[in-house]
């Protein structure tokens, strides 16, 4: 494997028909058999492919058997769990959003719940095909196509989402905010824009599209209303993460900058054999364009901004995120965002200079600071005009 599989991360780049790396992962999982006809609680979970956009596949997730409990943090749980998630799948235009049909319409039912709905699925042929592993998506079983579709249960919908919804003269970005500032989860918000319920436009977004561009509409709006507080006083270190995704974040003096820099060791999801370290950064402008880091750089970076209005102070911001071998599997950009939300509910350990919180925060880490500090500009913005005069 080369250093290419970290920023490929399953997307074909290296022109292989299926990537290696997925292939042993469904060797481990399993696919499990099932008929041409599924009933079950769909978790509520909905996905939209990207293959073959504008036309694409879409339906409900439904689990084999009774709906099954949320696994604990345990990433052959996890793997478990996910593989008895099955795909069903309409072929749709992402445009007929606007005006859908029976079956869509299901769909979009299943998406506004906030809890599982009874669905039942009869399919052309039994499910088949590979499972989704994805840097951004969570596993998925193999994938079904629809031959129809039956809501059984009563979806239950949220006031906030069933206005929001029902608003078509509400920009898709203002949805979203206005969704998430009323405690409307962001698996949530991501799955209604992924099914074409949100904004004057309305189409189908591919549910890796929908997760990153979700992460990146609130993390924009949260990043404006971080300019107008004051700035943080001193350096602050917290620490903290799960399945072998562990954060350092340090909080600096000065105006809102951010810098994200990943560590992959061998053995790792992306790295099966040699270290991989790189890293992006924005100011308070925020970006132009897409991050080399993928969905990872925009989950890291929410949990940040939220940290930052709930103390009312703006930073600039290194975030280390180490990534392990005991992450042997790609489960989605959701481990990162809870990895680094785990950290930033740490007491933060406080310290005069850069040098000490990075000192701390290299006792807690596997890579020495003189691996990661070429791939930084942190400390360069630690050179300001009131350092070239006495105090």
């Amino acid at each position: 494997m080369s250093v290419r599989c970290i920023t490929c991360k399953g997307r074909g780049l290296c022109g292989r028909p299926v990537c290696p790396l997925l292939i042993k992962l469904e060797e481990l999982a399993g696919l499990p058999r099932i008929g041409n006809r599924l009933a079950g609680e769909s978790p509520p979970e909905i996905f939209v492919g990207r293959h073959g956009y504008p036309l694409v596949r879409a339906g409900p997730l439904l689990p084999i058997g009774s709906s099954p409990e949320q696994p604990a943090l345990d990433i052959v749980k996890i793997i478990s769990h996910r593989t008895r998630m099955i795909r069903s799948e309409l072929e749709i235009h992402v445009h007929d959003a606007k005006d859908p049909g029976r079956l869509l319409e299901s769909a979009q039912q299943i998406a506004m719940s906030s809890r599982p709905v009874e669905t039942e699925v009869s399919f052309v042929k039994p499910p088949e095909g590979r499972m989704l592993f994805d840097g951004v998506l969570s596993p998925m079983g193999p994938g079904g196509r629809i031959e129809d579709m039956d809501i059984t249960g009563n979806p239950f919908v949220p006031r906030k989402v069933d206005q929001i919804v029902g608003d078509t003269d509400v920009k898709a970005a203002s949805a979203v905010y206005e969704l998430y500032s009323s405690s409307i989860c962001i698996d949530h918000i991501s799955r209604l824009l992924s099914i074409g319920l949100l904004g004057r436009d309305r189409r189908l977004v591919p549910t890796r599209w929908a997760i990153t561009a979700s992460d990146d509409i609130i993390g924009n709006a949260l990043r404006s209303r971080v300019l107008d507080m004051p700035e943080l006083g001193g350096y602050e270190l917290y620490s903290g993460g799960i399945l072998g995704n562990h954060f350092e974040i340090i909080l600096m003096p000065g105006a809102y900058s951010f810098e994200l820099i990943e560590i992959w060791h061998p053995g790792s999801a992306w790295s099966p054999d040699r270290l991989w370290i790189g890293s992006d950064r924005e100011g308070s402008t925020g970006r132009r364009s897409y991050s080399p880091l993928a969905g990872g750089y925009y989950a890291a970076r929410l949990p940040v901004l939220e940290h930052l209005l709930r103390i009312k102070r703006q930073a600039g911001v290194l975030a280390l995120r180490e990534i392990t071998e005991d992450y042997w599997a790609p489960l989605g950009v959701w481990v990162v965002r809870d990895a680094a939300r785990a950290a930033l509910s740490s007491h933060p350990l406080r310290f005069e200079t850069i040098e000490e919180a990075i000192r701390s925060a290299e006792s807690r880490m596997r890579t020495k600071s003189s691996e990661w500090r070429r791939h930084s500009n942190a400390f360069s913005r630690q050179t300001t005009l009131s350092s070239f005069f006495p105090t």
